[in-house]
């Protein structure tokens, strides 16, 4: 039998093909897996949006002393109140894209009272103007008083590729432009250190834009559309294999 086959060139595809299809259906029933992942995250999530604020330099000081690495697993969207007072000296504000349309977040420079480094306040979404040097205006007309805004603790925003990243230039006037606020450029920017978490604020505070803030990645229901993917090529894979390659044992 093994003979014939290889004497038909049934053998080579016959191999690759029991080669593929299970790992086509381990990647479907993978992505289910990522379903069940990503509705509890939601779930995580959308309760600790509900939750009652917490004050953010003692979450700060917990996260610092429990993840030197940085991971934000365990602080990522709770919710935060934090005091403090915008840097208005130079209306100090950068903006990055957003990618589901043409337009900018918002970020401006939040002094913590207490002595903690600085953290940018994603203040929401304003539209483009046309013009990259034509940018809206989106000062505080409150230069001086401390505020108390609340908010989600998320990382600041990282691209897939660093290919067209752009940093904000250090000589350049308030407001900039960048791709994506890291936090070294920054810094260096401003010259000195920020944080690098930012606080999404909430939607109900004032000197706010569009604020539609999403949990990340992919919607759950995408993972259903994956998965019925993966085994669409599987079945692809082999149905393909039985009609060009079957008929060839009966000769």
């Amino acid at each position: 039998m093994l003979e014939r086959w290889r004497a038909a060139g049934l053998l080579g595809p016959a191999l690759l093909t029991l080669v593929t299809l299970p790992v086509l259906l381990v990647l479907g029933t993978w992505q289910l897996q990522r379903l069940g992942w990503k509705q509890d995250l939601i779930a995580k999530l959308e309760a600790r949006v509900a939750a009652e604020p917490v004050s953010y330099t003692s979450v700060l000081a917990e996260f610092h002393k429990s993840s030197p690495d940085l991971n934000t697993g365990d602080v990522e969207y709770m919710r935060v109140r934090v005091t403090g007072t915008f840097d208005h000296a130079e209306e100090r504000h950068v903006y990055a894209p957003r990618s589901s349309s043409q337009g900018w977040n918002v970020f401006t420079l939040l002094k913590p009272e207490g002595g903690q480094p600085p953290v940018y306040v994603n203040r929401g979404w304003v539209p483009f103007s046309g013009y990259r040097d034509r940018l809206p205006d989106v000062s505080l007309t409150d230069t001086e008083q401390p505020v108390t805004v609340t908010g989600r603790v998320d990382t600041l925003p990282v691209e897939g590729m660093a290919s067209g990243h752009s940093a904000p230039p250090a000589g350049a006037a308030w407001p900039k432009v960048t791709s994506f606020p890291h936090t070294g450029e920054i810094g260096a920017a401003l010259g000195h250190p920020v944080e690098e978490r930012q606080v999404l604020l909430d939607p109900s505070m004032p000197d706010g834009y569009v604020r539609s803030w999403l949990p990340p990645g992919v919607p759950p229901e995408r993972h259903y559309s994956y998965a019925a993917q993966w085994w669409l090529f599987a079945a692809t894979v082999g149905v393909l294999y039985g009609l060009l390659n079957l008929h060839k044992v009966n000769r």
